[in-house]
């Protein structure tokens, strides 16, 4: 059997923790069993190569890569800066290539390249947002909260939830140049945060923070620009009346494609979406309680049957399994202390 790790990503601003947190995974069960700890502070998001087992941690100047050994330990590889302030989320393109930098604090998008062993070379594209929202002391000004290119590396999606926006651009590798070639133009003060494609590519599911909301696009390719349909707005929560005080916090797609689940902060659910292949819309199946405090990321374990939720202010991860059958959460395992966790990711080692 493969074996299965799972790192954790937190702020060390409590002093608490050293920045990841290893721990090895029983996929059977959904269960965590701690390792170690690896000081990178404030380790706010990573990511893993989809084709090299490294590991990509934002850094407080930088992005990190680590070899991920055949035990499952980190062995740091190298560090970059990014001539910015902390990131907030990495992504990484399909042929592990490039790596995608989104900066909240500053408005800035990084994009690193790779070298063939997998650690980060050097920077090949950046940019600043400017303008201003509409939200005074929330989202007046630029903050990029996802970045991601296209499967084919044609296009590059950079969201800013600050100016409420999705700018587009033509990523040409061959001449290094990004040109913006279309802009989607959200409802003022919605704050876009983060979204995904489909698998096969036709859809964009795009979550949105203030307006907790999860909108479907239909996606085509002109072959001069993307072209993007709304196609549909579910509310993220079950909530009725007043959700000032709930904020959609991240998104997972089961592998078939079949289901979406959402976390949402205040109110401490997760939401779950069936969702059919063939339109690409969703339905609501249900909202349930995360036995955490602000749920800032969660996490399918690799065969889909368990969730792993960071609780970032209650300072824990939570467990689950999820019977989509019955469109409910069980919770399946004590809570695991890990102070201001951030972002979990899980790696089968190969």
């Amino acid at each position: 059997m493969s074996k299965v790790m799972a790192y954790v990503g937190s702020y060390c601003y409590d002093g608490k923790n050293k920045g990841i947190t290893v721990f090895d995974v029983d996929p059977v069960n959904g269960k965590f069993t701690y390792r170690e700890e690896v000081e990178e502070y404030n380790c706010s998001y990573i990511i893993c190569g989809r084709k090299r087992q490294v590991l990509y941690a934002v850094s407080e100047y930088g992005v990190t890569s680590y070899k991920i050994l055949p035990d499952g330990s980190l062995e740091k590889m190298n560090s970059k800066r990014i001539n910015g302030m902390r990131g907030c989320h990495l992504s990484i393109s399909l042929d592990d290539r490039y790596i995608c930098v989104s900066g909240y604090h500053d408005g800035k998008c990084t994009i690193l390249s790779t070298k063939s062993d997998g650690s980060i070379d050097k920077i090949k594209y950046q940019f600043y947002d400017r303008g201003y929202g509409s939200v005074a002391e929330r989202t007046y000004r630029p903050h990029i909260s996802c970045v991601r290119l296209t499967w084919d590396n044609k296009y590059l999606f950079s969201v800013d939830s600050g100016i409420d926006q999705i700018r587009i651009f033509r990523f040409d590798t061959r001449y290094e140049d990004l040109e913006q070639v279309a802009a989607l133009r959200c409802e003022l003060g919605s704050s876009p945060r983060f979204f995904r494609f489909s698998g096969d590519g036709k859809f964009l599911y795009l979550i949105y923070e203030i307006k907790d909301a999860v909108e479907v696009y239909s996606y085509n390719d002109d072959g001069r620009a993307p072209v993007l349909e709304k196609i549909q707005t579910v509310s993220t929560t079950a909530k009725k009346g007043d959700i000032s005080m709930t904020a959609a916090c991240a998104m997972r797609v089961t592998h078939d494609g079949k289901h979406i689940l959402v976390s949402n902060a205040g109110e401490n659910t997760v939401t779950i979406f069936n969702r059919d292949p063939e339109t690409g819309l969703l339905s609501f199946a249900n909202s349930l309680p995360i036995s955490g405090d602000y749920p800032k990321d969660i996490s399918l374990f690799p065969d889909d049957q368990h969730l792993a939720v960071a609780n970032h202010a209650s300072g824990e991860l939570s467990f689950f399994k999820v019977d989509y059958d019955r469109d409910i959460l069980i919770m399946n395992d004590r809570n695991i202390p890990v102070s201001q966790p951030n972002s979990v990711r899980f790696v089968t080692i190969k």
